[in-house]
């Protein structure tokens, strides 16, 4: 065995051991009003009140128009090390403050009225709602009297505002969540953690939170609210077995499903005051628009014809007058956890309700036939306890605290095609909503429902209709199966249409400057209407004339996907179910309102949290009361959570999660910030820009003015690497409100690499634009001051129009670098970060040129000479550049 050395040298000097800072427990909050950040010293909180709080400005208190913004000042930096859009982020300490990296930024936020959500349309028509007469959902006491509208609402509960039970204080309630929910950390390294924290804690004679995992479980299960137990029931098959040969191994079996009531589970959904401000109690029909220029819109469930005409069946019994009708939403969807290991799958069901606004939910023969009514018959059973109240009201407490009558009923059913024919008890390949053949969907032949009329085999041949089952929506009123699917975006569209019939998904977003030039001009087209086609079906407003640019998409569609065929991709026709349920799509809407919030991507989101991280987190053995335990103690730390919250227990952060960014670390001068930029010529341009914030009227603008009656301006520039624009984009993931948040780049080096210059729309007004926006690049984003009053800027580099109208083969509009005609120099302006909407994605019209090898995400956009407008990127550009 070689022999290993240590060298040592007396002669070097010792190691010096780094001093570490000290944990500080004692915060120092802000003083100003309605600012969460807290602080570890008061070098940090002196450069927050400097960079936050340092000028003062009135925040409108009335909607702004679209497209406007205002702005929040910037604040101390973060981390470096940290995601800029990750919330969970560090205390400003005086290491932090003096940090100045490629993550620093400012705010942009529109400023709005809290409950009113701003319309992204160019069109300033009123909307209105006419509200169902019967069913208005009027509130009533705890005894079903109806009560004077502007009556005050009961508390909610009558625990104090200081009672954290089950928890002893509010770090208990913390750490249970984030140990459980955030970071699901196993029992053994709870264990270990709470060791080590009550080691440290022994010496000043404290003690951890919990003991050990066993205390943290135990007090989750504690919790008084929220707790619905699981129940279960099992089934086999009944029919005597076939008597020339021995019985089949699933007929001896028996099956047994988990279920929580869901009686209890939407009674707690409505009471939940998370969703109070996002409710609708009763069915209405929404206009935009006055007089007889007036418009239908779909938005919500509660806005359809639906929900409406089973309010008017409810309503011919006097009796319900003002009561409340509560649609109940079911969705189901097969899920494997394990491929490997056994094919585990799962089947769950999950219930929402109709009333919350969409932005809060999104073989052998007789085998067959048996697990398809088993499926019905568990349904029965399992909605078994809301069929009561499904013909005399119940009282219920709802979130904003008022009493009112409920009476529920079925609603839409969340499914892809697999469950969709299981619940429309049709055989594979015939379509669940209608009884078009299978070999020629498209023809539009309808019939009624022949069970009565015709033999089984007959039906089942020829009309692929399964007369054995029940629908167990036949034990429930106003229940129509055959109605209440609904309509399916995720795999009727997307990964239907779209992924298995045209394209790969991956390339969705992207596809068509990828093919232009390489395929038939057809094939562009047909891409081009249906890829309209699923960004119109996702809005979240669907007008009448969204309905018609709906139905012209699928038109076109139909007509410019014959060159497949006739090119010999599809020799035998386009009989494709998941196609042909694209026709369902307008009286889909028109009965359930924007189908984004009955898609299946909700049901599909759902199987993570659900399924999926409970069986990752069980030990594998007995897993699914592991897995049905790990859901309930979920829904309690939630039920806590949304308690503590109503009682005002959470409102000041436990750890403080919103840091802004100081400057970074550059030019501190215009001069100087010129010279870093190489662009001499932006006092000139800060010039310009101060004569059209300052002096410019209906006459005179920078544009018309000599530069010698343009404000000076030679003072310090704070420069930033990044913005954060905030803006009404309900279509896409979002927040609260339908808000959504991203972050606009201007940096030199960009995670150590090349510089990076992001794009945005900016609001022009221009007639010449692109429904009043212009296309630009951020070359830079500062801020100033003069007179006294703060500048918030961007350095823009903007693109000009190639044509007056898009491209008429992908849609998209066309935009090139703009130059002086003169020079060939950029055409540069200094902008406020207010006329910023948000960022824009460019793609480089490639033609039939192969891109040179020298061309790299990094440098497209100072080499190429024309791009697209990506109006594909989202929904939101999609509905605010098409």
């Amino acid at each position: 065995m070689a022999a290993r050395f240590v060298c040592y040298s007396p002669l070097a000097a010792p190691m010096k051991r780094q001093e570490r800072r000290c944990f500080n427990v004692d915060l120092i909050p802000c003083p100003h009003a309605g600012c969460k950040h807290f602080f570890r010293n008061r070098s940090s909180l002196t450069q927050h009140r400097h960079a936050l709080h340092g000028f003062s400005f009135e925040m409108p208190t009335t909607l702004l128009p679209p497209h406007e913004h205002s702005i929040n000042l910037p604040s101390p930096t973060s981390d470096s090390n940290l995601d800029p859009n990750d919330g969970e982020q560090p205390f400003a300490d005086d290491e932090m403050a003096s940090y100045h990296g490629e993550q620093d930024e400012y705010e942009m936020d529109y400023a709005i009225d809290s409950n009113i959500a701003p319309d992204i349309s160019n069109e300033a028509d009123e909307q209105y709602h006419d509200y169902h007469l019967e069913l208005d959902g009027h509130i009533c006491d705890a005894a079903g009297n109806f009560l004077p509208p502007d009556t005050a609402p009961p508390p909610l509960t009558s625990r104090q505002p200081n009672d954290w039970s089950p928890y002893r204080n509010r770090m208990e309630f913390e750490t249970a969540k984030f140990l459980y929910k955030k970071v699901q950390m196993s029992a053994g390294d709870i264990d270990k953690l709470m060791h080590l924290w009550g080691l440290g804690l022994a010496g000043h004679g404290d003690a951890p939170p919990f003991v050990d995992h066993r205390d943290l479980y135990s007090t989750i299960d504690q919790t008084p609210i929220g707790d619905v137990p699981w129940q279960s029931f099992s089934m086999k098959y009944g029919a005597d077995a076939d008597l020339d040969g021995s019985p089949m191994p699933w007929m001896d079996a028996t099956y047994t499903t988990w279920f929580r009531d869901p009686h209890t589970i939407i009674r707690d959904m409505l009471g939940n005051p998370d969703f109070k401000k996002e409710i609708d109690y009763a069915p209405y029909r929404e206009w935009k628009g006055t007089g007889d220029s007036a418009t239908r819109q779909w938005r919500n469930m509660m806005s359809g014809d639906w929900a409406w005409d089973q309010a008017d069946k409810i309503a011919k019994d006097p009796a319900m007058h003002s009561s409340t009708f509560v649609p109940v939403i079911l969705g189901s969807d097969k899920t494997t956890v394990s491929v490997a290991t056994g094919q585990n799958d799962y089947y769950p069901l999950y219930a929402s309700i109709g009333n919350v606004y969409n932005n809060v939910r999104r073989a052998h023969r007789n085998t067959v036939a048996f697990k398809k009514q088993l499926f019905h018959s568990s349904l029965s059973r399992i909605l078994s306890s809301l069929k009561p109240a499904m013909s005399i009201p119940e009282v219920v407490q709802f979130g904003d605290g008022h009493f009112r009558r409920v009476l529920y009923g079925l609603s839409p059913y969340i499914a892809d095609y697999p469950e969709q024919i299981v619940l429309g008890c049709v055989v594979q390949n015939w379509c669940a909503k209608c009884f078009a053949y299978p070999d020629n969907l498209d023809s539009g032949e309808v019939v009624d429902t022949l069970c009565e009329e015709v033999d089984a085999g007959v039906l089942w041949d020829e009309w692929g209709v399964i007369c054995e089952l029940v629908p167990f929506t036949n034990n429930f009123p106003r229940a129509d199966i055959h109605q209440l699917l609904a309509p399916d975006i995720l795999h009727q569209v997307i990964k239907g249409a779209f992924k298995d019939h045209l394209v790969a998904w991956a390339l969705m977003k992207v596809y068509l400057p990828a093919i232009e030039g390489y395929v038939p001009q057809d094939i562009i087209r047909c891409f081009r209407a249906f890829l309209e086609f699923c960004y119109i079906v996702w809005q979240d407003i669907i007008a009448e004339d969204t309905l018609q640019q709906l139905s012209n998409c699928l038109e076109r569609f139909h007509r410019y996907r014959q060159i497949f065929q006739d090119t010999g991709i599809r020799l035998d026709g386009f009989s494709l179910l998941r196609q042909h349920a694209l026709c369902h799509y307008s009286m889909l809407i028109r009965l359930f309102g924007a189908p984004n919030g009955i898609c299946s991507s909700i049901t599909e989101s759902k199987h993570i949290k659900a399924v999926k991280e409970p069986w990752r987190r069980s030990s594998k053995f007995n897993v699914l009361g592991q897995m049905l335990l790990t859901n309930q103690r979920l829904d309690k730390l939630a039920a806590s959570r949304s308690d503590f919250t109503a009682r005002g227990m959470l409102e000041n952060s436990y750890v403080s999660d919103h840091l802004g960014h100081l400057e970074r670390s550059c030019a501190r001068n215009i001069r100087a910030l010129a010279s870093e930029l190489g662009i001499l010529d932006l006092p000139r341009l800060i010039r310009l820009f101060l004569y059209d914030q300052l002096l410019a009227d209906d006459t005179h603008t920078s544009d018309n003015v000599p530069l010698s009656a343009c404000p000076r301006f030679e003072g310090r520039v704070k420069i930033f690497n990044s913005a954060a624009a905030t803006f009404f984009a309900p279509s896409d993931p979002s927040g609260v409100g339908g808000m959504r948040h991203e972050h606009i780049r201007a940096v030199p080096s960009w995670r150590r690499g090349p510089a990076r210059n992001d794009t945005v729309f900016v609001n022009t007004a221009s007639e010449d634009g692109i429904n009043g926006m212009e296309v630009g690049r951020v070359l830079c984003f500062f801020s100033f001051q003069h007179s006294r009053e703060t500048f918030h800027c961007a350095l823009i580099h903007w693109f000009e129009l190639i044509a007056n109208e898009p491209n008429p083969d992908t849609g998209m509009w066309m935009v090139r670098p703009s130059l002086h005609a003169e020079l060939r120099s950029r055409e540069l302006s200094v902008v406020h970060v207010d006329t910023i909407i948000c960022a824009c994605h460019l793609l480089p019209i490639f033609d039939a040129d192969f891109a040179p090898e020298n061309i790299t995400l990094h440098n497209i956009l100072d080499l190429w000479p024309r791009f697209y407008v990506n109006k594909f990127v989202d929904h939101h550009t999609f509905e605010i550049a098409s």
